[in-house]
């Protein structure tokens, strides 16, 4: 036990003021199991065999060897009586002091070292004592050491005698090999965790287990809805998602049109009708009348009428060749079709044509026409930009709409279509251009296209197929929708695909069933499961023979392969078993830290 002396101990050191009340809380407090008290040079309680008792018994209740680090013959006497051992410094070995005669003072009994720890008793003055208190203090001591050395010389039978207990030849044996004990003491605790180390955390073993597949051909008759709701797997109706981008094309061009906004010409014509018997002729607002190749709108409404009654005729002689020939005329206000000073006339009488049975002069002239030419676009300038617009650029949008859409989701490429609406000019046509504007003609074009959660395609695949408890479905490859088509209830389709199957194992059953066993028997064991092509154990080191009782040092790694050879990753068979799966190696993981 001395041997912890030297390395894990608490040193106490009392003050002159302690009593021993302070002690006995500092040796109950302490940590170690050994404590080694400094008394000071003067420590009146510790002169007390009543103070020492109460010492011997606190170390007793509180479970603790305490050692009384001192050379004072007086307190060296009271700790043989208590059997309370006593060490001459900080580095000698402690030894109990049979209580005797007058001789039980002999340093012999206390260490075997002359030399003694100087720094106790300096520390424990800094505080208490004068440099004058301190210079009497030295003379004493050396007093005292003096005595004990002529003691000494006088009685080296009586010490060696005390030495002969068997306690503390080992004790002397350990003081005088101190390193040799302790690298003795180092290399058993080494090979102690080593052993442990190689028995209880090193053994470990990495599983392989190779698994062979069969390959399936999927295809089942399936309908589409456009409401997520109406979506059922079980009875075979997939939500049908369409997937949709707009792009807006525009392109600037040129106005080359020209439009006069000045004023208009007015004036009056005069129009009229031969009646050969009782009727009326109407001209209306709007009719035209044309002369020289200009034209001139009425601007209101004027009928010509008789009654058959000559004497209202306009002419003396209404009779022609026995025929009445019943001249009835009127004034007509009227306006130039377009502005210009070109509509600005003088009066004629001859050159007009208007409509059926009347006719019209101007005896007077058309004025206040005048000319202000604006830029306009025109009907031709549409068109000829229209073939400009990149509205036509399938591909391109087609790359932007698919950009969209992520690997979960299946695209049924016959869905796809382009539409763009029509052409939209600003200016319009025959409007205003102004200046410092550019004209452009702007049009939408919309491309979608349907898509399908591949997940859910995957669902009701693994639903459709009946497969015995003891097989699953490993991986589900090159889905598609074929005969897709758009009905009265909605849309139909055939689902497609190629699936893979082999044994239901999962790691957790695995383990469980090669834990503690030997290598070969683990062998064994995975090797008889149905679908298993092969298996490799590896070791974490030569000397493991077995599988570890712990599933934490047991790791396992499928791999799955097609009829070609070629890797298959394993998914989820739901949502549900791959919410599972992250909940279990987030748990593996919380426990490795640990």
């Amino acid at each position: 036990m001395w041997y912890y002396f030297y390395m894990n101990k608490d040193v106490i050191y009392i003050e002159p003021d302690d009593d021993i009340t302070d002690i006995i809380t500092k040796i109950e407090t302490a940590k170690e199991k050994i404590v080694a008290l400094v008394p000071p040079k003067k420590a009146g309680v510790f002169r007390s065999v009543v103070n020492i008792k109460l010492i011997a018994k606190a170390a007793l209740g509180a479970k603790k060897t305490v050692v009384l680090v001192t050379v004072d013959p007086s307190i060296i006497k009271l700790a043989a009586m208590t059997k309370l051992p006593v060490a001459k410094d900080l580095n000698s070995a402690p030894a109990v002091v049979e209580a005797g005669d007058d001789e039980v003072d002999d340093e012999d009994d206390i260490a075997a070292d002359d030399d003694i720890d100087e720094d106790v008793d300096e520390d424990s003055e800094d505080d208490e004592a004068t440099e004058e208190d301190e210079d009497a203090e030295d003379e004493q001591g050396k007093e005292e050491e003096d005595d004990d050395e002529e003691e000494k010389e006088e009685k080296p039978e009586k010490s060696k005698k005390k030495r002969g207990k068997p306690v503390n030849k080992v004790i002397d044996w350990i003081v005088g090999h101190k390193v040799l004990s302790i690298s003795g003491g180092v290399l058993s605790l080494g090979l102690i965790a080593l052993l442990i180390w190689m028995f209880g955390f090193a053994p470990a073993v990495d599983v392989f287990v190779s698994i062979k597949t069969d390959t399936n051909n999927f295809s089942e008759a399936v309908s589409f809805v456009n409401e997520q709701g109406q979506e059922d797997i079980k009875e075979g109706k997939l939500y049908l998602e369409e997937r949709k981008i707009e792009t807006l094309n525009e392109v600037e061009f040129e106005a080359t049109g020209q439009k006069n906004v000045g004023e208009r010409a007015t004036g009056e014509l005069v129009i009229y009708s031969y009646f050969s018997a009782k009727g009326s002729n109407a001209v209306n607002a709007g009719t035209t009348f044309t002369i020289n190749g200009l034209s001139y709108v009425a601007s209101e409404d004027k009928t010509l009428t008789w009654d058959g009654n000559g004497k209202k005729c306009e002419n003396e002689d209404y009779l022609n060749d026995g025929k009445i020939q019943c001249l009835i005329s009127g004034r007509i206000k009227v306006s130039a079709a377009e502005p210009g000073s070109k509509y600005n006339i003088a009066k004629s009488s001859t050159g007009w044509t208007t409509i059926a049975n009347v006719a019209a002069y101007s005896d007077k002239e058309m004025a206040g026409g005048t000319d202000s030419n604006i830029v306009v676009v025109q009907q031709l300038d549409i068109e000829n930009a229209r073939n400009g617009l990149n509205s036509d650029n399938e591909a391109e949008n087609k790359k932007k709409l698919y950009d969209t859409i992520t690997d979960d989701n299946l695209i049924i490429e016959s869905t796809f279509k382009q539409e763009t609406s029509t052409a939209v000019a600003t200016p319009g046509a025959d409007e205003e251009v102004k200046e410092g504007v550019k004209p452009t003609l702007k049009a939408t074009t919309t491309t979608s296209v349907y898509i399908i959660d591949k997940i859910k395609l995957e669902e009701l695949i693994r639903a459709k197929v009946d497969l015995p408890a003891s097989k699953k479905i490993f991986e589900i490859r090159n889905v598609y929708i074929d005969g897709f088509k758009e009905t009265d209830g909605g849309f139909t389709g055939k689902l497609k695909a190629v699936y893979f199957t082999g044994p239901r194992i999962t790691e957790t059953e695995l383990v469980d069933k090669i834990m503690g066993k030997g290598i070969g028997d683990a062998k064994r064991e995975i090797k008889d499961i149905e679908g298993v092509s092969d298996v490799k154990i590896e070791p974490s080191y030569p000397w493991v023979w077995s599988v570890p009782n712990n599933s934490n040092r047991i790791s396992v790694t499928f791999e799955i392969k097609d009829q070609d050879g070629q890797k298959i990753e394993e998914k989820p068979e739901s949502k549900t078993e791959e919410k599972s799966e992250e909940g279990a190696e987030e748990k593996i993981e919380e426990t490795e830290a640990e």
